[in-house]
């Protein structure tokens, strides 16, 4: 009720939404009990397109493979529809599209350096006429691919219309040359290919009447994936991130120390925007991690560092933007500082919300969510796994501490997700007063390790995993409470439906997805 007319009383504001409840939807290369992942195999990278109509993922082995929604194919005409009572619940899923190798693996030799084919990253770009457009990039070379359906063209063999020929010669289609040895070049036969089929066949009196002449027949197609444009030799270090921009015409590359910006039509010239090398490397104090485009500014994009801060940078200002227009950057606690501070402070992944209106940023204990109208600190943190702050010096042993998780938001950036260790992922509500924080296991039961968790202040909406179960390996530890976790089980790369609660998340080589 908007009012209180005739003594009705005013409705309360709505509170926040209740928790979402996960199912399991799909699973692609499951692995079997006991079976050994080739490395690989393993997923490295995830992404959905702008409709959710299409997923690709890239592996360690540099190929990309692509998925195709089916569920909206199948929905009946209107008429169908309004004769049913109830809404039609639906949920996305998908299936094999195609796959093709994006990246091999290659050998700088000025450098004396390998570089691995692995896939860091893969971006969607415009659709046109029916083709398919996207970007994946190595550590070095970025390449711009279509994918695009093609009829394929087939030759139907000369053969007898069967209808037309009388008396008993019923003639199959491939009666006449049997075999392309036999047949001349001036498209006659030879004479065994001739007295074999006057054997086989009796003739009408009167002759053939009709005579089928080779032709081109084109009913069916197949998927064909072409490399238009590659970019390469712009990057001295490591490529992290690759980023559209919202004007359909150029990207962003980043590396640790510059971001690159590029015109999709354009691949042997792009132009630096950040550089953060000093003169004297000995000076360097942080490196990029990630860099995103703002999705509907195209002057507007952010990055981040490795020393936990993310700078928002507009192009229109100069040409070399090193110079940010705002930072963010959450102080540190007094008397909190340690050897692992400055590690465990280090963003891995950026994401603008889908209204450019919040940047949501993942370190290696927490997510935090920001207002880029607000720098003072974060609106919200979650606790990811809070439960391995103990556990520093172990995870620093086995370099798992260097990790790099990615983070992702709803369509409507009401939740955001992110991963962790034993194949867990974990899902938070960001909206005002939501306690919700779920746990989830990339399995086909992803709540048996639901634990319920207290509830919290909106301010910082985190909270700790209580209960983490996992068979136990050669890299389990135990938290206080004697459950086990995994350090080898990761779940790294996952991504939200742009316009449903549907999650794809890749646990080693094997895509899981659920929705709510």
């Amino acid at each position: 009720m908007k009012g209180s007319v005739g003594g009705e009383v005013a409705e309360a504001p709505a509170g926040p939404p209740p928790p979402l409840e996960w199912k399991f939807s799909q699973v692609f290369g499951e692995r079997t009990a006991g079976e050994e992942v080739q490395e690989v195999d393993i997923i490295s990278a995830i992404e959905f397109d702008k409709s959710g109509d299409h997923l690709a993922t890239g592996d360690r082995g540099g190929r990309v493979v692509l998925f195709e929604r089916t569920d909206t194919k199948e929905v009946g005409s209107r008429r169908e529809l309004e004769r049913v009572d109830y809404p039609v619940s639906r949920h996305p899923e998908f299936r094999y599209k195609t796959e093709f190798q994006s990246h091999e693996p290659e050998f700088d030799y000025l450098k004396s350096l390998e570089i691995e084919e692995k896939i860091n990253k893969i971006r969607w770009c415009q659709t046109a006429n029916g083709a398919l457009f996207l970007l994946s990039t190595n550590d070095k070379t970025i390449k711009y691919w279509k994918v695009q359906e093609k009829k394929v063209k087939k030759i139907s063999e000369m053969n007898i219309d069967p209808s037309k020929v009388a008396g008993n010669g019923s003639v199959a289609s491939s009666s006449l040359c049997s075999s392309p040895k036999q047949c001349l070049a001036n498209g006659g036969c030879g004479d065994k290919a001739y007295s074999s089929l006057s054997n086989d066949l009796s003739f009408p009196p009167e002759g053939i009447p009709s005579l089928r002449l080779p032709m081109v027949t084109s009913n069916e197609t197949s998927l064909l994936a072409r490399c238009r444009r590659v970019y390469a030799h712009a990057h001295d270090y490591h490529i992290n991130s690759i980023s559209n921009n919202s004007d359909g015409e150029t990207f962003i590359s980043a590396d640790d120390l510059r971001i690159n910006l590029w015109n999709l039509e354009i691949s042997n010239q792009s132009f630096n925007i950040v550089d953060v090398k000093p003169s004297n490397m000995e000076d360097l104090t942080e490196v990029i991690t990630s860099a995103e485009f703002h999705p509907t500014h195209c002057n507007t994009l952010a990055y981040s560092s490795s020393k936990g801060s993310v700078r928002l940078i507009d192009l229109r200002q100069s040409a070399l933007c090193d110079s940010h227009s705002k930072l963010f950057e959450e102080q540190e606690a007094p008397g909190s500082r340690s050897f692992f501070t400055e590690i465990i402070a280090s963003i891995s992944d950026i994401k603008f919300a889908k209204d450019g209106r919040y940047i949501l940023s993942r370190d290696y204990m927490t997510l935090k969510l920001w207002d880029i109208n607000m720098d003072s600190g974060p609106v919200s943190t979650f606790q990811v796994h809070e439960y391995l702050r103990p556990k520093l010096c172990d995870l620093y042993e086995n370099d798992s501490i260097f990790d790099k998780f990615e983070c992702c938001l709803s369509g409507d950036g009401s939740r955001v997700a992110t991963g962790s260790y034993s194949n867990l992922f974990r899902v938070f509500g960001c909206a005002a007063g939501s306690t919700e924080a779920t746990t989830l296991e990339a399995s086909k039961n992803p709540m048996r390790r639901q634990v319920q968790t207290p509830s919290r202040p909106s301010r910082s909406l985190g909270s700790s995993l209580t209960r983490v179960v996992r068979r136990g390996a050669d890299n389990a530890g135990v938290d206080a409470n004697g459950n086990s976790f995994d350090f080898t089980t990761k779940l790294l790369h996952l991504a939200w439906h742009p316009t449903e609660n549907s999650i794809a998340c890749a646990a080693a080589n094997s895509l899981y997805m659920y929705y709510a």
